[in-house]
Protein backbone atom coordinates (compact mmCIF):
# COMPACT_ATOMS: atom_id res chain seq x y z
CA UNK A 1 0.00 0.00 0.00
CA UNK A 2 3.12 2.29 0.85
CA UNK A 3 3.94 2.07 -3.24
CA UNK A 4 0.71 3.44 -4.07
CA UNK A 5 0.67 6.41 -1.66
CA UNK A 6 3.85 7.43 -2.95
CA UNK A 7 2.36 7.34 -6.51
CA UNK A 8 -0.78 9.55 -5.59
CA UNK A 9 1.33 11.91 -3.80
CA UNK A 10 4.36 12.26 -6.41
CA UNK A 11 1.27 12.95 -9.09
CA UNK A 12 -0.94 15.41 -6.58
CA UNK A 13 1.77 17.49 -5.92
CA UNK A 14 3.40 17.07 -9.67
CA UNK A 15 -0.19 18.81 -10.64
CA UNK A 16 -0.19 21.47 -7.91
CA UNK A 17 -1.62 20.10 -4.89
CA UNK A 18 0.38 21.60 -2.06
CA UNK A 19 -1.19 20.59 1.25
CA UNK A 20 0.45 17.08 2.32
CA UNK A 21 -2.41 16.42 5.04
CA UNK A 22 -5.33 17.06 2.40
CA UNK A 23 -2.86 15.39 -0.35
CA UNK A 24 -2.64 12.14 2.09
CA UNK A 25 -6.67 12.52 3.11
CA UNK A 26 -7.58 11.83 -0.55
CA UNK A 27 -5.22 9.43 -1.53
CA UNK A 28 -6.86 7.20 1.45
CA UNK A 29 -10.30 8.16 0.54
CA UNK A 30 -9.28 6.60 -3.09
CA UNK A 31 -7.68 3.76 -2.03
CA UNK A 32 -10.52 2.48 0.28
CA UNK A 33 -12.92 3.17 -2.90
CA UNK A 34 -10.45 0.92 -5.23
CA UNK A 35 -10.76 -1.52 -2.27
CA UNK A 36 -14.37 -1.82 -2.11
CA UNK A 37 -15.28 -5.74 -1.35
CA UNK A 38 -17.57 -5.72 -4.35
CA UNK A 39 -14.77 -5.55 -7.39
CA UNK A 40 -13.25 -8.03 -8.74
CA UNK A 41 -11.48 -6.32 -11.71
CA UNK A 42 -11.74 -3.06 -11.04
CA UNK A 43 -8.88 -3.23 -8.30
CA UNK A 44 -5.86 -1.64 -7.04
CA UNK A 45 -4.43 -4.09 -9.89
CA UNK A 46 -6.32 -2.62 -12.77
CA UNK A 47 -5.30 0.86 -11.36
CA UNK A 48 -1.50 -0.30 -11.02
CA UNK A 49 -1.52 -1.43 -14.64
CA UNK A 50 -3.23 1.56 -15.84
CA UNK A 51 -0.33 3.60 -14.20
CA UNK A 52 2.48 1.98 -15.47
CA UNK A 53 1.05 1.91 -19.10
CA UNK A 54 0.40 6.01 -18.78
CA UNK A 55 4.43 6.30 -16.77
CA UNK A 56 5.57 4.14 -19.81
CA UNK A 57 4.15 6.40 -22.77
CA UNK A 58 3.93 9.87 -20.51
CA UNK A 59 5.70 11.97 -22.91
CA UNK A 60 2.96 11.19 -26.12
CA UNK A 61 -0.06 13.67 -23.87
CA UNK A 62 0.73 17.21 -23.17
CA UNK A 63 -0.72 16.69 -19.59
CA UNK A 64 0.63 13.36 -18.55
CA UNK A 65 -0.27 14.22 -14.46
CA UNK A 66 -3.52 15.15 -15.29
CA UNK A 67 -4.05 11.50 -17.18
CA UNK A 68 -2.47 10.28 -13.92
CA UNK A 69 -5.26 12.11 -11.42
CA UNK A 70 -8.08 10.72 -14.32
CA UNK A 71 -6.95 7.03 -13.84
CA UNK A 72 -6.82 7.49 -10.07
CA UNK A 73 -10.27 8.74 -10.18
CA UNK A 74 -12.04 6.95 -13.28
CA UNK A 75 -13.49 4.16 -11.62
CA UNK A 76 -13.61 5.78 -8.01
CA UNK A 77 -17.15 4.99 -8.04
CA UNK A 78 -17.76 1.30 -9.17
CA UNK A 79 -21.30 0.00 -9.26
CA UNK A 80 -22.43 -2.78 -10.98
CA UNK A 81 -26.10 -2.19 -11.01
CA UNK A 82 -25.92 1.41 -12.11
CA UNK A 83 -26.90 1.91 -15.29
CA UNK A 84 -25.14 3.49 -18.70
CA UNK A 85 -22.66 5.78 -18.08
CA UNK A 86 -23.58 6.53 -14.35
CA UNK A 87 -19.94 5.19 -12.75
CA UNK A 88 -18.13 7.64 -14.87
CA UNK A 89 -20.51 10.60 -14.32
CA UNK A 90 -20.05 9.70 -10.73
CA UNK A 91 -16.42 9.33 -10.39
CA UNK A 92 -15.94 12.29 -12.78
CA UNK A 93 -18.01 14.51 -10.55
CA UNK A 94 -15.99 12.93 -7.08
CA UNK A 95 -13.25 13.91 -8.98
CA UNK A 96 -14.28 17.47 -8.77
CA UNK A 97 -15.21 17.49 -5.21
CA UNK A 98 -11.52 15.95 -4.59
CA UNK A 99 -9.25 18.02 -6.40
CA UNK A 100 -10.92 20.70 -5.59
CA UNK A 101 -10.48 20.20 -2.39
CA UNK A 102 -6.63 19.46 -3.30
CA UNK A 103 -6.96 23.26 -4.52
CA UNK A 104 -6.26 22.50 -8.00
CA UNK A 105 -6.90 25.19 -10.46
CA UNK A 106 -10.53 25.04 -11.89
CA UNK A 107 -9.21 24.02 -15.67
CA UNK A 108 -7.21 21.44 -14.57
CA UNK A 109 -10.46 19.59 -12.37
CA UNK A 110 -12.71 20.69 -15.65
CA UNK A 111 -9.53 18.67 -18.00
CA UNK A 112 -9.71 15.60 -15.62
CA UNK A 113 -13.03 15.48 -15.58
CA UNK A 114 -13.74 15.72 -19.10
CA UNK A 115 -11.36 12.51 -19.54
CA UNK A 116 -12.81 10.23 -17.29
CA UNK A 117 -15.75 10.78 -19.30
CA UNK A 118 -14.33 9.28 -22.18
CA UNK A 119 -13.93 6.06 -20.47
CA UNK A 120 -17.28 5.26 -20.80
CA UNK A 121 -17.03 4.77 -24.60
CA UNK A 122 -13.59 5.40 -25.16
CA UNK A 123 -14.12 7.26 -28.29
CA UNK A 124 -11.10 10.30 -28.48
CA UNK A 125 -10.90 12.44 -31.09
CA UNK A 126 -7.60 11.77 -32.97
CA UNK A 127 -5.73 15.11 -31.61
CA UNK A 128 -6.96 14.22 -28.09
CA UNK A 129 -3.23 12.82 -26.79
CA UNK A 130 -4.45 13.10 -23.02
CA UNK A 131 -7.45 11.16 -23.78
CA UNK A 132 -5.45 8.49 -26.02
CA UNK A 133 -3.16 8.04 -23.37
CA UNK A 134 -5.99 7.65 -20.70
CA UNK A 135 -8.21 5.05 -22.83
CA UNK A 136 -5.38 2.92 -24.24
CA UNK A 137 -4.09 2.59 -20.43
CA UNK A 138 -7.74 1.44 -19.52
CA UNK A 139 -8.24 -1.04 -22.23
CA UNK A 140 -4.84 -2.53 -22.10
CA UNK A 141 -6.25 -5.79 -20.74
CA UNK A 142 -7.75 -6.41 -24.06
CA UNK A 143 -4.16 -7.37 -25.69
CA UNK A 144 -3.34 -9.63 -22.43
CA UNK A 145 -2.43 -13.21 -22.83
CA UNK A 146 -5.27 -15.60 -23.37
CA UNK A 147 -5.10 -17.30 -19.87
CA UNK A 148 -4.67 -13.46 -18.52
CA UNK A 149 -7.60 -11.78 -20.50
CA UNK A 150 -9.98 -14.92 -19.56
CA UNK A 151 -9.11 -14.29 -15.68
CA UNK A 152 -10.35 -10.59 -16.68
CA UNK A 153 -13.37 -11.65 -18.06
CA UNK A 154 -14.37 -14.48 -15.22
CA UNK A 155 -13.68 -11.30 -12.77
CA UNK A 156 -16.16 -9.25 -14.53
CA UNK A 157 -18.91 -11.78 -14.92
CA UNK A 158 -18.04 -12.03 -10.85
CA UNK A 159 -19.15 -8.26 -10.78
CA UNK A 160 -22.12 -8.92 -12.48
CA UNK A 161 -22.94 -11.89 -10.36
CA UNK A 162 -26.37 -10.29 -9.87
CA UNK A 163 -27.37 -10.45 -13.29
CA UNK A 164 -28.60 -13.27 -14.73
CA UNK A 165 -26.47 -15.37 -17.14
CA UNK A 166 -29.15 -14.93 -20.80
CA UNK A 167 -28.98 -11.18 -19.62
CA UNK A 168 -25.41 -10.85 -19.06
CA UNK A 169 -24.28 -12.80 -22.22
CA UNK A 170 -26.87 -10.04 -23.94
CA UNK A 171 -24.98 -6.98 -22.30
CA UNK A 172 -21.38 -8.06 -22.14
CA UNK A 173 -22.04 -8.92 -25.86
CA UNK A 174 -23.21 -5.63 -26.43
CA UNK A 175 -20.10 -3.98 -24.44
CA UNK A 176 -17.44 -6.39 -26.60
CA UNK A 177 -19.14 -5.45 -30.17
CA UNK A 178 -18.48 -1.52 -29.23
CA UNK A 179 -15.61 -1.87 -28.79
CA UNK A 180 -14.76 -3.57 -31.90
CA UNK A 181 -16.75 -1.43 -33.62
CA UNK A 182 -14.63 1.54 -32.50
CA UNK A 183 -12.11 3.10 -35.71
CA UNK A 184 -9.19 1.95 -33.09
CA UNK A 185 -8.78 0.04 -30.06
CA UNK A 186 -5.62 2.04 -29.66
CA UNK A 187 -4.64 5.18 -30.61
CA UNK A 188 -1.52 5.29 -29.64
CA UNK A 189 1.44 4.12 -32.31
CA UNK A 190 3.42 1.82 -30.50
CA UNK A 191 0.58 0.54 -28.38
CA UNK A 192 -2.00 0.35 -32.01
CA UNK A 193 1.06 -2.42 -33.68
CA UNK A 194 1.83 -4.33 -30.64
CA UNK A 195 -1.72 -4.92 -28.82
CA UNK A 196 -4.80 -4.55 -31.42
CA UNK A 197 -4.32 -7.67 -32.79
CA UNK A 198 -4.04 -9.73 -29.68
CA UNK A 199 -7.08 -7.70 -28.23
CA UNK A 200 -9.58 -7.86 -30.77
CA UNK A 201 -8.37 -11.51 -30.79
CA UNK A 202 -9.61 -12.05 -27.15
CA UNK A 203 -12.54 -9.54 -27.76
CA UNK A 204 -13.76 -11.92 -30.79
CA UNK A 205 -13.49 -15.15 -28.90
CA UNK A 206 -15.18 -14.18 -26.00
CA UNK A 207 -17.87 -12.87 -27.96
CA UNK A 208 -18.03 -16.56 -29.81
CA UNK A 209 -18.65 -18.11 -26.46
CA UNK A 210 -21.08 -15.86 -25.29
CA UNK A 211 -23.40 -16.92 -28.47
CA UNK A 212 -22.86 -20.63 -27.69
Amino acid sequence: MTGFIERWRTTARAAGAVDPAVVDAVGAELLERWQEPHRHYHTLTHLAAMLDVIDQYASTAPHPDLVRLAAWCHDAVYDPRASGDRNERDSAALADALLTRLGLPADQVAEVHRLILLTAGHAVDPSDADGALLCDADLAVLAAPEPDYDRYATAIRREYAHVPEPDYRVGRARVLSGLLALPSLYRIPALAARWSHPARANLTRELARLSR
